[in-house]
């Protein structure tokens, strides 16, 4: 067999198309994985539009995981037969920030079936641009994690997302007290950061999001913390104008947040989660919100707050949650809401992007 069936992506088009394409063939130090399962975010298709999928025709699906069929030179024969990850960010390995585990600071930064971000050549995105919304998916034998044991493969592809958790939780350096605010948490950046907000320091959490329905599903993803829910529909029609998420915030904790995570993808609640912050805390922004915060200089350095931006996890970050995966510390099967086949792809993306029902984290199937 030398072709395969790809979900492609087109210069201008507003879906992607179901294609028979090559098989890639593999270089030294490079494996073909069968793809069990790809994970897929509404992000994918914005990012498309935005012009940063630089090589197009192209197959998306930065979130892969699945079994090694055959492996090129140089490559362990171990390898194959394995339950693996791939792991999609392509960087130098070499620069300060690469030794640094902040890789996603690269000038080669990309993400193999996704987007480019780095200034670089980005010689290896040019060569791994192809991700893994199709039945078969390359990969460099350095970017393979073994899936542990009792970890599935819907799981295992959407690793990432949960590595992303992760890193917005390091950046937040929550203290003792561990008072924290997750903004959109019905989403999938917002389920993963509940479920891993434990292991980071958190003792509280307050919840934010559009609907006490769905705010009220995901209360017990924290465990044994205590939680408050922050429904936005109930803020007033005019909360937006009138600070009523502030306000809100304030009357749970009067001293403040020592933590917002923030994934508002729009709007103005970003920079009112930021203004319910205790002195000296920490706004981590990882929602891609073009909305402008306007605050006077001196009120950040009067209250003494730290605002982050984050936009990718590493592997130290990936290994963290490996771990706490294989130790059954940390249970997410029931983060993966919704599976669909490689031929409904464009319908995952739009239920995606449309959110009409409960969507935590979705994968595609390419075998199924």
């Amino acid at each position: 067999m030398n072709t395969m069936l790809a979900a492609r992506a087109h210069q201008g088009a507003a879906e992607l198309r179901l294609e028979q394409v090559p098989i890639a063939e593999l270089g030294p130090r490079e494996v073909r994985v069968r793809v069990a399962a790809a994970g897929i975010a509404p992000g994918m298709m914005k990012l498309l539009e935005k012009g940063l999928f630089k090589h197009l025709p192209s197959t998306p699906g930065h979130e892969i995981a699945g079994v090694v069929e055959s492996i090129g030179s140089d490559v362990d024969p171990a390898w194959v037969g394995r339950r693996v990850r791939v792991h999609p960010m392509l960087s130098c390995g070499e620069c300060d920030y690469c030794r640094t585990d902040r890789q996603q600071m690269c000038s080669e930064c990309a993400m193999i079936g996704h987007a480019a971000f780095g200034t670089g050549p980005l010689a290896l995105y040019a060569r791994y641009h192809d991700g893994g919304l199709a039945e078969f998916a390359r990969a460099p034998v350095d970017l393979l994690d073994v899936l542990p044991d009792p970890v599935s493969f819907e799981v295992g592809a959407k690793v990432h997302d949960l590595a992303n958790a992760v890193r917005a939780l390091k950046c937040s350096a929550l203290p003792a007290s561990g008072r924290l605010v997750v903004t959109a948490a019905t989403g999938t950046m917002g389920t993963a950061t509940i479920k891993l907000a434990r292991f980071f320091g958190a003792r509280e959490l307050v919840l934010v999001a559009r609907s006490r329905e769905r705010l009220e599903a995901v209360r017990g993803m924290a465990g044994e913390l205590p939680v408050s829910l922050v429904p936005l529909e109930e803020l007033g029609a005019d909360w937006e104008t009138a600070q009523g998420l502030t306000r809100r915030l304030r009357e749970i904790w009067p001293s403040g947040a020592d933590g917002v995570l923030d994934y508002f993808p729009s709007g103005p609640g970003t920079g009112q989660a930021m203004a319910a912050l205790a002195l000296g805390g920490t706004l981590v922004h990882m929602g891609g919100n073009p909305s402008p915060v306007t605050w006077p200089i001196a009120r950040i350095m009067q209250s003494c707050w730290r605002i982050v931006g984050t936009r990718a996890c590493t592997r130290s970050d990936t290994d963290a949650v490996l771990q706490l995966l294989a130790t059954g510390e940390l249970q997410a099967e029931d983060l993966i809401t919704h599976r669909f086949p490689l031929s409904r792809v464009n319908a995952a993306l739009t239920a995606m992007m449309d959110r009409s029902e409960p969507m935590w984290m979705t994968v595609v199937q390419p075998g199924a």
